[in-house]
């Protein structure tokens, strides 16, 4: 697993506007502004304050760096060595994040190879998640997430409802979110072309590329919107817990919702927030409880 590079990111900030019935020509310009405005959201960070300077930063992922390197080289001939050197790496890439306040995917990246590496899958698929915000279109990303996954203990079946949405709607799944917004825009700008061109002619091919190219824009904007709206309103977790036994409340005295405990690296989604309990729901769609100690969100509260 390669290391990878550092730089400062924080989430997107998503502005709300309202829209008002002006007419055709006033749904015209708001449809261009709104456009414009999905576009430049979509690319504009914010920025936090840092606790650490950067000369801090720097040292602090250049000695992170220099220790994983080590540790990798000592892996086969001095195993406890080499466990050292990686929990010292982790100790600075985790600084990084919080005390510098560095939210940024190639950091999660890195600290999700350290904890892999150290047999902890349910903090490594944890972190590849919290990567996955960032840089979701990394292929090295995606192939370490997946093997993550299929070392861990419990399997699920997904939904049938979940395969017929991702059937249906493949584009939305099966595209990262930068080539759906490229998209998005090139079918955008199309419109207002074949819009302008309809102007001066009324040839029947400027009006099939003024609803082909329409019909585009819609169907990724909305793509776009829906998972812009899906990162904001739902939180999903991790268990990192060895084991942990779903309860059917919230409470040691409620009896186990399953068989077998669950284990390590097992995702769900948070239903509800009760004290010290959750509410989760399994990706094959059953629920239980369990301590909230015994996971993390992939995206804090």
């Amino acid at each position: 697993m390669a290391m990878t590079g550092s730089k400062v990111n924080t989430a997107d900030i998503f502005p709300c506007f309202s829209v008002k019935s002006l007419g055709f020509a006033g749904f015209c310009c708001q449809w261009l502004l709104g456009g414009m405005l999905l576009l430049f959201v979509l690319h504009t960070p914010a920025y936090g304050g840092a606790f650490l300077s950067g000369t801090e930063k720097k040292e602090l992922y250049s000695h992170g760096t220099e220790f994983f390197h080590q540790a990798t080289e000592l892996s086969e001939s001095d195993p406890a060595a080499a466990e050292d050197l990686y929990q010292k790496a982790l100790l600075r890439f985790e600084r990084l994040v919080e005390e510098g306040k560095v939210s940024n995917g190639k950091i999660f990246y890195n600290i999700g190879n350290i904890h892999f590496l150290l047999d902890d899958i349910g903090r490594a698929i944890l972190n590849y998640r919290k990567a996955e915000q960032y840089i979701p279109n990394d292929l090295n990303l995606a192939k370490n997430l997946a093997y993550a996954r299929s070392m861990r203990p419990d399997k699920f079946d997904t939904q049938n409802k979940e395969k017929i949405l991702q059937t249906l709607f493949f584009f939305h799944y099966d595209l990262g979110t930068k080539t759906r917004l490229s998209l998005f825009g090139l079918a955008y700008i199309s419109f207002w072309i074949f819009a302008g061109a309809k102007i001066f002619s009324r040839r029947p091919f400027i009006s099939w590329g003024l609803g082909v190219t329409l019909l585009f824009a819609i169907l990724f904007g909305t793509s776009l919107i829906v998972e812009s709206r899906e990162s904001i309103m739902k939180r999903e977790g991790v268990i990192l817990a060895n084991e942990v036994i779903g309860r059917q409340g919230d409470a040691e005295s409620y009896q186990p919702s399953f068989e077998a405990p669950l284990h390590a690296g097992t995702e769900f989604a948070l239903l509800e927030s009760r004290g010290e309990w959750w509410r989760i729901e399994l990706p094959d769609g059953r629920g239980s409880w369990i301590p909230a100690k015994s996971g993390e969100l992939v995206k804090k509260e």
